[in-house]
Formats: C-alpha cells, structure tokens, sequence
C-alpha cells in the first residue's frame, strides 16, 4: 500500500493537501504500519500452526485459543476462521464470543464508579474558571455526592467559581484545599465533567456549609505550569530539529514531568537530541515572556496558531505566544510568565509508542537539577570506583575489553571440560533393545552446557536416547536428546517425555522438540527415578 501513497496524494489533493505537503512522512508511517501488522501476523500464524496440527483429533479451535490469538498476537477472528477451515478445522465461536463478552465485563467493572445522588445547595450548570488569575477564592459550594470507585470511597465537589484546573489538554488537574468553617479538605485532582468541574477529596463533611474557601497548591501548580511551558518549547525546537511534519499526539504534563508525543518516523539520535536540549536552553536564557492572548480562532490561525488535529475549540481561543515566530499555539492550559522561571531543560528519555509516533520524556526546573545532580553522583561513584582516572571513557572501555577476553577465556575452558565429559559419557553407552543410552547426571554451571555436551556427542552416536541432568544452584535441570532415526519411526518424543514423565519428578515444567526437549524445577532429589522412568520407556 506505501507505494500508492504518492498516486492517492494527488488524487486527493483538493481535500487533504496534508497528504501532499507531507507525503515523504506519510509513506514511511505507512510503510511501517504494514510491517507491524506483517510482524503481527507472523508472530499470529506460528501460533495458529500450533493449533492445526494434522495429528490433532479434535478439529476444532477453541475459543480461548482463538481470542488469545486476538487479545494476545492481535491476529483478527476472521483471518482465524479462514486458516482453520483451509486446513479442515473450526472454530468454536460460542466459545470465544463467551471469552469476548468476560473481557468486556473485566474491562467495565475496572471503570465502573458507583455514585450517590447530587446533594443539590444551588442551582447551576456550569463552573466559573478563575485559576488563570487567582490561587485562593472564596465561593459557594454548589453540589456534592459520595462516589465509589473500585472499592475506595471519595467524594466530589462542584463550587460555583474555583481556581482549580480541571485535567485537559495532557495538563493533570489541581490539587489543593476545600476549607469548610474550621476544617480544611485535601483536593487530590480535579476533573471536567461536560461544563462542571469537579473537586476531588478522599473525605468530606456530609453536612457542608454553603460557603467555602477553595486553594490550590501554588507549588504543584507552578511547577506543572514550568513543564507545560516547556512542552512548547520542546514542540517548536522538534520542528526546528526534524522538519514541519512534526506535530503533537498527545502530552502529559505534571508538577514532576513531561511526557511529549509527536511524529516522526525515526528514532532520535543523540546529536539531534542534544540540538533540541540547546535551542530550548538557549529560548529559557533568553528570558522571553510568554504572551497570553485570548482571540477569536479564525484570527488566531491566520496569526499561525497551531492547533492539535483532533481537538475541538470554540469560536474564542486562548493562544499561547514564545517568540511568535518561534512558538505559537492554541492552548488552555497553565504557563509561566517568561521562559526564565524553567531554569533548565534536559531530555531524559526517547522512545517509540506507535508506528510514526516518538515519544520524549523530559524535566525543566527543580526535577531536571535534582536529575543532573544523581547523574553527577552517579559519574563521581563510577570515576572512584575506578580510581579517578584521567580518562575515564577509556578506563571503562578497557574494562569492557577486560571482560571479553575472561569470558573468551573461560568459554575454551569450559568446552575443553565439556569434551572431557563428553568423552567419559560415550564410555557410559548401554545398549538397550539396539538403542544407545545415556542417563547420567553431570557437573556444569548452566543449562545451556547440557546443550552443547549433547550436541558434542551426537554425531558419535547412532540410534540413542540420551537423558542429561544437572543440578545447577540447587535447581534440577534436564535435557532428553533423541536420535532422528528414532523420531521417524515414531518410537518416542523428547517432548513429551518431558512433559509427562519428567517435569513431574522435578517440580516444574518444560517441553520442546521430538527431537531435544528441556525441563526445569525445584527438586533434584529423583535423578535416579528419573533414569530408571526412562529407561522403562525404552524396554
């Protein structure tokens, strides 16, 4: 499909010139949703091979089976449907639509809130927003009710007037105080509810008086606002960095981070990161102050306001202005008065969240200088331990290089041991039934040893059933090797054999190929048994 996106760019041009102005962008985003979904189904047919296997009596899929397929790999019921009856199976609909409507139910009770009824004191239907102007007011209060949500009781308040942000526009709500008379209510976060905004408390009176006085918590609320600023800047210096195709999909701000979505089709590198950290360090020296103008929203576009695709704004804006040139958006939320109060900007972490979606974790004010200083500790902890050096890069690198050449080392010794072993177990074959057999418990130091000591004596051997055990920290560690001769004729299965006589034994669990099969568990005390079990299998 990404390589009709220039052909359908023109097409539509008329009606989604973003197709054409950003169609390098476009494509690449597509490109990597179809290599996801290709991944997906990848990762969805080994699945379902499983599932079809020609010895399977029963052929039907089940309907657990089935909506793990959907839930777990993403692999779409119907494209399930079609593979089972290419391959003479069925699915057992009822089943999985009982599986659909049990996570439907998981998923509501999860959000389920039981509320009380509105105490009602005053008639109203809105809220009065005075948070942009004031901390502290005195108000009424309007209504209230008890709510329970996953079993915790709290309570929320409606005032007639209040300087708490409600959450919106990735900005957490306030938190603060509800003082009633002599006693003063915690606010733990504040909600918008269509054109109500509602005040959230662990506690409350059952019997309020009317009048009250609300107050947020100006240190929270200072230092969300210093990261909410900050988003602007990051956002105009990703473009700057980037290209225009940069835009927001989403952002989280709060009094300890920031969190900024937008897209792009590639992962940041670290000299592009450390470009974005300087223009919005060099925009915070500056001292530029923030311009805060409310305006109608055709005016506010034409000044190049920008505004997030998806939201919806009414006929009047506030608009958010860092150097109009450099930073302008449409914006509701709390902000400092110049880019000084940020004092520092440092990104702290990049990541992917979605196909032509980067996400980037960032600090400004007191959270990024407590941040640089556990960094600095840190540095200073590593360059002690490692006396000091002059150049520490190097020192580390050495170390590095140090522990390679060990690792080299002592993996020669470890396969000139395992030979030794090797050696004495082809001295240890029993014939049994014209079938070589090795059942012995030996001394290595992981389980993958197991491994390579089998692969060592395979090709030494020629019809054998080999059972290797290793107690390995205290831990029981198997491995069942089978000729492929032996497989072919349909004599045994590594696997199962695991499954059904081993893992038992062991306390735990495991499983594999006809061919080679592991387990693993808690007790090593039936080696012994073990052998004898398999030795009864093949007499």
């Amino acid at each position: 499909l990404f390589a009709l996106m220039p052909q359908l760019a023109d097409q539509f041009e008329n009606v989604f010139p973003e197709l054409l102005q950003q169609i390098d962008f476009v494509t690449k985003v597509v490109k990597e949703e179809e290599l996801s979904f290709l991944n997906t189904l990848d990762k969805g047919l080994k699945k379902i091979g499983e599932l079809i296997q020609p010895e399977i009596n029963d052929k039907t899929i089940k309907g657990a089976s089935a909506f793990e397929l959907l839930d777990t790999y993403g692999f779409p019921i119907d494209l399930t449907r079609l593979i089972a009856r290419e391959n003479g199976f069925e699915v057992d609909e009822l089943g999985f639509d009982e599986e659909m409507i049990r996570q439907k139910s998981r998923s509501r009770a999860a959000t389920t809130i039981d509320s009380d009824d509105w105490v009602i004191l005053e008639e109203t239907n809105d809220t009065s927003f005075i948070g942009y102007y004031q901390s502290e007011i005195n108000t009424t209060i309007v209504k209230y009710r008890k709510v329970k949500e996953k079993g915790k009781q709290s309570f929320q308040v409606v005032l007639k007037e209040t300087p708490f942000y409600a959450e919106s526009g990735g900005q957490t709500g306030d938190k603060g105080w509800i003082v009633v008379g002599e006693k003063s209510f915690q606010v733990v976060d504040t909600k918008k509810e269509n054109n109500l905004i509602l005040h959230i408390l662990p506690e409350f009176t059952e019997a309020p008086e009317i009048n009250v006085t609300a107050k947020i918590n100006g240190e929270l609320r200072k230092s969300t606002a210093l990261h909410h600023s900050a988003t602007h800047l990051l956002h105009a210096a990703l473009r700057q960095v980037l290209g225009n195709h940069v835009a927001q999909k989403g952002s989280m701000v709060n009094a300890e981070t920031l969190r900024f979505d937008f897209s792009h089709f590639a992962k940041l590198s670290d000299e592009e990161i450390a470009i974005i950290e300087s223009i919005v360090n060099q925009k915070i020296r500056e001292n530029i102050p923030v311009v805060i103008r409310e305006m109608p929203k055709d005016e506010a576009l034409q000044l190049g306001a920008m505004a997030l695709f998806g939201e919806k704004y009414g006929d009047f804006v506030r608009v958010v202005m860092i150097e109009p040139q450099f930073s302008t958006e449409l914006c509701g939320g709390t902000h400092v008065a110049s880019t000084g109060e940020l004092g520092f900007f440092t990104i702290v972490a990049e990541s992917a969240v979605a196909a032509g979606v980067r996400r980037v974790e960032a600090l400004c004010g007191k959270p990024a200088e407590n941040f640089i200083t556990d960094q600095l500790t840190t540095l200073k902890s590593i360059r002690a331990s490692f006396k000091n050096p002059k150049d520490l890069i190097k020192s580390i690198n050495n170390l590095f290089q140090e522990n390679a050449d060990l690792k080299k080392t002592a993996e020669q010794l470890e396969n000139k041991l395992l030979e030794g072993i090797g050696n004495e177990l082809l001295n240890q074959i029993q014939e049994i039934d014209e079938i070589q057999f090795i059942g012995v418990e030996v001394d290595v130091s992981n389980p993958d040893a197991l491994k390579k000591l089998y692969f060592d004596i395979k090709p030494k051997m020629a019809n054998h059933l080999v059972l290797l055990m290793a107690n390995i920290g205290g831990k029981p560690q198997v491995l069942v090797g089978i000729s492929d001769d032996l497989v072919a004729q349909g004599r045994f299965d590594a696997g199962k054999i695991i499954k059904e006589s081993i893992a038992p034994m062991v306390k735990g669990g495991g499983g594999g190929q006809k061919n080679l099969a592991t387990a693993g568990g808690q007790d090593s005390s039936n080696f012994k048994k073990i052998i004898e079990i398999v030795k009864s299998l093949i007499q």
